[in-house]
């Protein structure tokens, strides 16, 4: 597991190299290694590069969903994703925001060791625990899933780290639980589980009820037993839509390139992400917060595809 991580910092670090691109260069704001967003932004990337001749696109790693909406707000990045959970907010602040497709659910999920005492959320006092990298979708979800279980932040000892390291620090024990709001299945907790006897704690009915009311953005879910390594029962917890995202100054002709593009490379995507894409016309535009992009709705309604435009 150690080797593996190491690799996979290594590769971040070079990913992480130059700083804003120039001319018809497409940087796509990916996360954590380790998680859905990377790996599904990865695959997105060298699909769109030889899909395209005018461009060319790169990953960029970063915090994650509300780091890439930050990014996409100071042109860092003209691609991302990002929750449904917090689009609509980011819209607020940057109203150049627009939405490309839905993606796939997401599902909160939580995870110990299989020898730890942590049966349930509220065993998760006087303990340690990752709640995501700062700027992350998995650190708001988690606070929120805290506050709702009645975990004051006076009895629980939080740590803002990404999820190879919160992978690697659950292994060696500095570290309790780590929460990892992500696609189904994820890398990170896949490559842990053949690593390190783990288990995955179910959110509870009282608090999915409690974070189904607080957001239209959630939905109850579950993590299909089977999912990963000794994992013999399903797990009740919290879904959110992942949306892919871009600037209005974005070309039409290229999001529409793109949206095409998803929706005809969907089997590529799914082999060589694991992920349950789920783009149909329905998933793909509803519950979506935002405007899409002229782009998006140009491929939407050319193929039949209702879209609620704001």
């Amino acid at each position: 597991m150690k080797k593996k991580i190491s690799i996979l910092l290594c590769l971040s670090l070079l990913l992480l190299t130059g700083c804003r691109a120039s001319g018809n260069t497409i940087r796509f704001g990916a996360a954590d290694i380790g998680g859905m967003y990377y790996s599904f932004a990865n695959t997105f990337t060298e699909l769109a590069n030889e899909e395209t001749t005018d461009y060319t696109f790169e990953v960029r790693t970063t915090a994650g969903s509300s780091a890439n909406l930050r990014l996409l707000s100071d042109n860092y990045i003209e691609l991302g994703i990002a929750q449904a959970d917090l689009i609509d907010d980011a819209y607020k602040k940057n109203s150049n925001l627009r939405a490309i497709a839905g993606l796939y659910t997401e599902a909160c999920q939580l995870v110990v060791r299989a020898d730890s005492d942590i049966e349930t959320l509220d065993d998760l006092a006087h303990h340690t625990v990752s709640v995501g990298a700062e700027e992350s979708g998995t650190e708001l979800n988690a606070n929120q899933i805290l506050e709702f279980a009645g975990i004051p932040d006076s009895i629980v000892t939080k740590k803002n780290l990404d999820y190879i390291e919160a992978a690697h620090e659950l292994e060696s024990g500095d570290i309790d639980a780590f929460f990892c709001t992500a696609g189904l299945t994820t890398t990170v907790i896949d490559e842990l589980s053949r690593e390190c006897d783990i288990r995955l704690i179910s959110i509870g009915d009282n608090v999915i009820k409690k974070m189904l009311s607080s957001s239209d953005a959630y939905s109850a879910t579950y993590v299909p037993a089977g999912t990963y390594k000794g994992q013999d029962e399903d797990i009740k917890t919290v879904g959110v839509k992942s949306v892919l995202v871009t600037s209005d100054s974005i070309s039409d002709d290229l999001i529409e390139q793109l949206t095409r593009m998803l929706f005809e490379k969907t089997k590529e995507l799914q082999y060589s992400t694991s992920l349950n894409l789920q783009l149909d016309e329905d998933f793909a535009v509803d519950g979506i917060p935002i405007p899409f992009h002229s782009g998006a709705l140009a491929y939407y309604e050319a193929n039949g595809i209702d879209v609620n435009t704001q």
